[in-house]
């Protein structure tokens, strides 16, 4: 049996849990980090990189994302995987969470089977780690860029066939949770390890807090497609601000959400249950034109996506490292701060936090080497450079 490979990081500042070690090194020994060094305390063998003080992050997790360089999850198809995960892996992301459309059951039934075919064998790029259904469980009051011809109230059934054919494969499911049945479909998750999440919804307070207590701990996009705060209804905006149970996903991208928003959720999020998340559709990566989304078209102009018919913004073009870069220099956070929610909380939020998501000896050598100026110049994923 041949010998691993081995290959160190050198002269680098290093983001961990713990703290930033600056001059540090990293020693990756396959697929896996072996050690994290100050500098100096160990000698480096086989390939030595030298960071030049550049940043080493963990790779990116994105929990929200329908494609990129013109592929969608919803064409089910395996070319379409290598697409996406192949971009936005060469824009930091080391594993991605495949997003669907509300669309017709037949349509979802293909989007689950594709998922999980691929993920059967070895992945080339971006992890696909599981799936997002965004609806068809939606209020269609707040369709936003959604098909409102396949919203349907939620279907236990639905869910149950797709879990037992594919136990684990379906991570997050974003519903209204003031629809009809949905408080016994979020009941239903908790009991099965899916991750419920409040979405294009008019919940009021009260509804958010019946939601909480059946299990409901994450949102998504925050402030866009849910009822807004009013000082005297809390709405589905307030709610999340202040219940501290529920987790948040922010698209910062300075179109969906003004940065002082940012800056008061991550003010009340306090960074631990804040998501960073890019809600890319497929014309991430290229020019400016007519796209589709979850069978609607979608006019992208200046890199702003919205439906063709009307101003609804209909998911972005941004990237996570674009998404991280805006954090610091707009909203002010730092580089530690900022890969809490693009690394740690998301693999905290799917319950990855042992394998991914931080650097730490033991997990994934899902590395990323970025410059001060926040340029990417490698990017590892198990120990494999993509980029």
């Amino acid at each position: 049996m041949s010998a691993q490979k081995e290959f160190w990081i050198v002269n680098a500042n290093i983001v961990t849990e713990q703290g930033i070690v600056t001059n540090g090194s990293i020693q990756v020994i396959g697929s896996t980090i072996a050690a994290i060094h100050e500098n100096g305390a160990a000698a480096p063998q086989g390939e030595v990189i030298d960071a030049q003080g550049s940043w080493v992050l963990p790779g990116f997790i994105d929990v929200h994302v329908h494609g990129g360089y013109g592929a969608d999850f919803m064409d089910a198809s395996k070319e379409s995987l290598d697409t996406i995960t192949r971009f936005h892996s060469s824009m930091g992301t080391t594993s991605i969470v495949a997003t669907s459309m509300t669309a017709p059951r037949e349509a979802l039934d293909d989007v689950v089977e594709s998922i999980a075919a691929y993920r059967s064998n070895p992945m080339p790029y971006a992890q696909v780690v599981g799936l997002h259904l965004e609806g068809p469980f939606l209020n269609p009051s707040k369709i936003g860029a959604q098909n409102p011809d396949y919203v349907v109230l939620p279907q236990i059934d639905w869910i149950q066939t797709w879990y037992d054919k594919y136990p684990g494969l379906i991570k997050t499911i974003a519903l209204a949770p003031e629809r009809e049945g949905a408080l016994a479909m979020i009941e239903w998750c908790r009991d099965h390890g899916i991750v419920t999440a409040a979405a294009h919804t008019e919940a009021t307070y009260a509804d958010m807090q019946a939601a909480a207590k059946h299990g409901l701990s994450h949102s998504v996009h925050m402030y866009n497609a849910m009822k807004p705060l009013h000082h005297r209804e809390p709405g589905t905006v307030g709610s999340i601000l202040t219940m501290d149970e529920v987790s948040a996903e922010i698209i910062a991208d300075g179109v969906h959400v003004h940065p002082t928003c940012i800056k008061l959720l991550a003010a009340m999020k306090t960074q631990e249950n804040l998501l960073l998340i890019t809600d890319a559709m497929s014309a991430a990566g290229l020019d400016d034109g007519l796209y589709q989304l979850g069978g609607q078209d979608v006019l992208v102009k200046g890199g702003v996506a919205r439906l063709k018919d009307g101003e609804t913004l209909a998911g972005s073009t941004l990237t996570m490292i674009r998404g991280f870069q805006f954090l610091v220099e707009e909203v002010g956070l730092s580089v530690e701060q900022v890969s809490k929610l693009a690394s740690g909380n998301p693999a905290k939020l799917l319950g990855l936090s042992d394998t991914i998501g931080s650097i730490a000896a033991g997990k994934h050598a899902d590395l990323l080497l970025v410059t001060p100026s926040f340029e990417l110049e490698r990017v590892y994923v198990q120990g494999r450079q993509i980029q």
